[in-house]
């Protein structure tokens, strides 16, 4: 969605058995060319929670994007009361000793990049909140932390501020009524067809009549002059013979909803 004048600038259907942070990478390569064929600069990437992941935000900063993505309530940036020490990448646990960086691994659960960080045993031995912080069976320190914390972080800063909270507030005031017109009088509650390539048809019809509606009260205005009716009168014929043609071509489609 375009949170200026809530058009929709990209729909496509994807399998229910994937996340939504799955497929953001291929929204965003598509949305850029589309813009960019359009002389339109896009410059801030606005979503909820589920399209939250460190790849993500690493992905959106390497478009030169700005990410306003809340992160998950499982995102921690180390362990509580343990300070990170950037410069040379290592923990400070509450005692003041040092926890360092020992390797980076693939979570096999979840696939997703992290680093461990381990102190080593004599670190550990005599010290006065060992109990608490290791447990009964525990030698020494250990923890892991998502690759991309310093994405993390600096996402989490751009969501805390000022512009975050009007983003948010942009977001549900703009794409979420937008989803709810689609669900509610677009036919988009419930899609009867097999595959996604059917699924994306269904889809693609009802982005266009929603974009037709808002582009014909957008240029209410022009049409009061004679040229501006005539005008809006072909531009309104040539998108209705489109979708007639569309429809035609898909109709083996089960349009109900």
């Amino acid at each position: 969605m375009d949170t200026a004048n809530h058009v929709i600038t990209d729909i496509r259907a994807y399998h229910a058995d994937g996340k939504d942070n799955q497929q953001l990478q291929d929204i965003v390569h598509r949305l850029q060319r589309r813009l960019w064929q359009q002389g339109m600069v896009f410059e801030n990437c606005v979503a909820d929670t589920g399209y939250s992941s460190g790849e993500n935000y690493a992905f959106l900063e390497q478009q030169g994007l700005k990410s306003f993505i809340p992160p998950h309530g499982t995102y921690k940036g180390g362990p509580d009361g343990f300070e990170y020490i950037g410069e040379h990448d290592h923990y400070l646990c509450p005692q003041g000793k040092v926890i360092p960086f020992t390797k980076m691994f693939k979570d096999y659960r979840t696939g997703t990049k992290k680093k461990e960080y381990r102190a080593r045993k004599h670190v550990c031995t005599d010290c006065p909140i060992r109990s608490t912080c290791l447990g009964k069976s525990a030698q020494e320190k250990k923890f892991s932390v998502t690759y991309y914390r310093e994405e993390y972080e600096r996402n989490n800063e751009r969501v805390n501020s000022p512009q975050g909270r009007y983003m948010k507030g942009k977001r549900q005031s703009t794409v979420e009524p937008v989803f709810g017109t689609l669900t509610q009088f677009m036919g988009m509650r419930k899609i009867n067809t097999i595959g996604l390539a059917q699924a994306n048809k269904v889809m693609h019809l009802s982005a266009i009549a929603y974009n037709l509606k808002k582009y014909l009260k957008f240029e209410r205005k022009l049409a009061e002059s004679g040229a501006g009716r005539l005008a809006l009168k072909a531009l309104a014929k040539s998108v209705l013979q489109n979708l007639f043609q569309a429809s035609m071509t898909h109709r083996n489609l089960d349009f109900r909803f």
